[in-house]
């Protein structure tokens, strides 16, 4: 009979761990906003195109990753702007650590979901 709740604390631990990876996910959509608007704009992860935004307003889905991503937005008669999207820890994160342990945050870090990105991004062009 002890049994019974020893398989309980497995299939609980197994629920809980990689909390982010289920609440959260993977993968992110990032909106962009420019003022003015109809800009393009590329979004660059370690010197590589991730996603592009062919006329602002407009949203990509990207993979979550630790790494930072840089927009570049442009539009003809006006100077290229650039924005810095830091890689900031989710909101499961805390839990994932406290209910799951070092397991889940490892499997979240891993993959990716234990990051966020800022969205929607607001950026301004100045005219040239």
């Amino acid at each position: 009979m002890r049994i019974i709740p020893i398989i309980g604390l497995v299939a609980l631990t197994g629920c809980v761990t990689a909390c982010s990876s289920i609440i959260e996910g993977r993968s992110q959509e990032i909106a962009i906003n420019t003022n003015p608007a109809g800009a393009s704009c590329t979004l660059i992860r370690q010197d590589m195109p991730i996603g592009t935004v062919a006329s602002t307003p407009g949203s990509v889905n990207i993979e979550k990753t630790k790494y930072d991503i840089t927009i570049k937005c442009d539009k003809r008669g006006y100077e290229q702007a650039t924005y810095l999207n830091h890689s900031g820890a989710a909101g499961a994160t805390v839990g994932n650590i406290i209910l799951g342990g070092g397991i889940g945050w490892a499997i979240d870090s891993a993959s990716g979901a234990d990051n966020k990105y800022d969205s929607p991004v607001n950026i301004t062009l100045a005219k040239k």
